[in-house]
């Protein structure tokens, strides 16, 4: 609280006033004649003292740090007290023209009572200069500590301006950097061009050691054994570096971000058999070559075993595996343990595997080589959950159209061909026949370090056309859903050189030496080595993907 301030004479010491006055009345009583000067120097102390008392009382405040902080006044305070001991003196000095016209008229004789209260004045005067000057001291300590607190708000604010500036440096790069990432998207979200009047599939193979192979085997963390032929022990690595080439238009080049961007929020599964599942692995391989560590995941075996799915966090995407050999159901279901020695289908059940199969935004389908193991074809009479075990064979063409009637039959009445794309794959061949390509005395596929690149006649390895044929008639009869079909068993004929023949598993287990040196029996000539032809296979898939047009809603 604010103290009030007394007044003006009743500031003074009681002793001093007494004295001023007492030397008065004695000096008019006596009628004694009184210097004019002492009389001038008396009065000059008297108000010196009246001003004093004023400070003094200001100074009586408490000035501490945190009431200054508190109460932004207390600066006009301290002007007002200096204001109102100014004014206390000049009052002074016009009641002292009063008092001198009356000590003036005083006797003479009081002179020495007044010279005596004036050496006691003075003394008096000499003691209170110097409180003056502490006074004045402290009055000076409060201003400096007062305009010490004024200039802090000061220094806040500059930093205050200093973190705005800040932050709206930090809102600024973040804009420009969303604004160069969606620059980026928008990029990616191109229609990469393929002309519709070009035959992806009639060309020749070419090598290149420039832009193949799209990856490297080391660094794809996801390739399995059973295809990772130069870690087995391959020496040559020329398979991977031959690049499809049509004959009259560009394979478009895969570009991993692109098709990432195209699969944001989406799956990509391939369906079918082991052939499926090399295909799978080598598409694991192209898009994961992009994406950080940490940000991607591959899980086997889930969905009850059935699938393998790999996945792209950032872009929420996944790219994913699902084993149905014969897309219907059959007694080699199991995806662990499938190596029956009787392969039995049930050629009109498919739910069990189809439901599996639903919301799936890109379809892959396959099966072909798990209908070679023998010419004809074992039916199930009744169905695998009723327990049955009788069957029928069939001519191994008519099961395998059946077969695609079923499955045809599903897909029209169950795929939104707005939502998803199907595609089915064509077959993939075996090169068990080295006298097909002039290898006379040649092992399988064993030792082949190159592409048939020389054909003067007709090329038969022994793939069965008869299946690829039944496709051809049941895949157009599809009413609702286009069903685009990916012929890759001709141009696939031709790389006897990339298969991976001895350098590979057998039962789980990678070939001893002593079985690498025993190709005719160890050699597989039906999968692939990674890097290598399934590679081609996706960038098919690639360019019908990326070459459709984006929906209106993914351009927003």
């Amino acid at each position: 609280m604010q103290q009030r301030r007394k007044s003006v004479f009743a500031s003074a010491p009681f002793a001093m006033k007494q004295a001023a006055l007492g030397a008065g009345v004695a000096a008019r009583k006596n009628g004694a004649p009184l210097s004019l000067a002492a009389v001038v120097f008396a009065l000059f102390v008297f108000a010196t003292f009246l001003y004093n008392e004023d400070i003094k009382s200001i100074t009586d405040f408490q000035f501490s740090s945190g009431a200054i902080r508190a109460k932004a006044p207390d600066l006009h305070l301290l002007q007002e007290a200096e204001a109102a001991a100014h004014a206390a003196v000049n009052t002074l000095a016009k009641r002292g023209e009063e008092v001198i016209v009356r000590v003036l008229e005083a006797p003479a004789a009081a002179g020495a009572l007044a010279r005596q209260a004036g050496a006691n004045t003075a003394a008096a005067a000499k003691a209170n200069a110097a409180n003056t000057a502490k006074v004045n001291a402290n009055a000076v300590d409060v201003v400096q500590e007062k305009e010490r607190d004024v200039t802090l708000p000061t220094v806040t604010g500059g930093g205050g301006a200093d973190e705005a500036r800040r932050r709206a440096d930090e809102e600024a790069a973040e804009k420009a950097s969303s604004a160069k990432a969606a620059a980026a998207t928008a990029a990616l979200r191109t229609v990469v061009r393929v002309p519709e009047t070009c035959d992806l599939y009639r060309g020749n193979w070419v090598y290149d050691e420039v832009n193949a192979p799209v990856y490297k085997e080391g660094e794809c963390e996801f390739l399995t054994e059973q295809v990772t032929c130069m870690r087995n022990g391959r020496r040559d690595d020329s398979y991977q570096k031959w690049r499809w080439q049509p004959t009259d238009c560009d394979l478009p080049r895969f570009d991993a971000r692109l098709l990432l961007e195209r699969l944001r929020n989406k799956r990509l599964m391939f369906v079918g058999d082991s052939l499926n599942r090399n295909q799978w692995e080598s598409m694991v391989c192209l898009v994961q070559s992009v994406i950080p560590k940490g940000k991607k995941t591959l899980t086997k075996f889930v969905n009850g075993g059935s699938s393998n799915v790999f996945r792209a966090h950032d872009y929420n995407a996944t790219v994913e595996f699902y084993w149905a050999p014969f897309l219907v159901e059959s007694n080699s279901d199991n995806p662990k343990v499938h190596s029956v020695p009787d392969r039995v289908i049930q050629w009109h059940a498919i739910a069990k595997h189809a439901r599996n199969w639903i919301g799936v935004d890109y379809l892959v389908f396959n099966t072909y080589i798990w209908w070679l193991n023998t010419l004809d074809i074992k039916v199930l009479k009744g169905s695998f959950d009723q327990g049955s075990t009788e069957y029928v064979e069939v001519d191994r063409p008519v099961a395998y159209k059946e077969v695609l009637k079923t499955w045809a039959k599903w897909v029209d009445r169950n795929i939104d061909p707005n939502k998803t794309t199907v595609f089915f794959m064509g077959m993939s061949p075996n090169h068990i026949t080295p006298e097909a390509w002039g290898n006379q005395g040649g092992i399988k596929c064993a030792m082949e370090t190159l592409p048939i690149t020389n054909r003067s006649a007709s090329l038969d390895v022994g793939t069965d056309w008869r299946l690829y044929a039944g496709a051809q008639e049941v895949l157009p009869t599809l009413r609702r859903v286009p069903v685009h079909f990916v012929d890759i068993t001709a141009l696939s004929e031709l790389r006897k050189d990339a298969h991976t023949s001895v350098h590979t598993l057998r039962q789980g287990k990678l070939l001893t030496p002593e079985q690498q040196a025993d190709p005719k029996t160890y050699a597989d000539c039906i999968h692939w080595c990674l890097p290598g032809l399934p590679d081609t296979w996706n960038q098919f898939l690639y360019a019908r993907i990326a070459s459709s047009p984006w929906p209106a809603d993914a351009q927003q």
